[in-house]
């Protein structure tokens, strides 16, 4: 596939689930170039998390772990809805020179669920931006 967007998810939790099942679905269904190249969870027994496992997608349990990826991950979607982890990010994208890989807050991640069509709302967390 040419131009593939390599996407990494932080949190699984109630946004990050959600999102990360319809998002898979998307991909799949509708042969987008689009790969999850990367999840992180603090749980890596969840159901989700397992799931990504099977799949061979790496799973971490250090949302910072994803940074070190480098040029791997173009967008990360931080869907942790913390606020302290959203600026660890961005020190750790600095402290690395990864000037390739995007950040994209829960808001972004509302904005594709509004083009997705879904008939469900995504949850709320009310900490969607930096």
């Amino acid at each position: 596939m040419a131009n593939v967007v390599k996407v990494a998810l932080l949190g699984l939790g109630g946004v990050g689930e959600t999102f990360a099942e319809h998002f898979l679905e998307k991909i799949q269904e509708e042969h987008v170039n689009v790969e999850i190249v990367a999840v992180a969870h603090r749980d890596l027994n969840s159901p989700v998390a397992m799931g990504f496992a099977h799949s061979h997608v790496p799973v971490f349990q250090e949302a910072l772990d994803v940074v070190d990826l480098g040029d791997k991950v173009d967008i990360i979607f931080d869907l942790t809805g913390n606020a302290d982890l959203r600026q660890k990010l961005r020190t750790r994208m600095q402290e690395t020179g990864n000037r390739h890989t995007v950040i994209a807050p829960e808001i972004m991640a509302h904005l594709l669920w509004n083009f997705f069509g879904e008939k469900m709302e995504l949850p709320q967390t009310g900490r969607t931006g930096y």
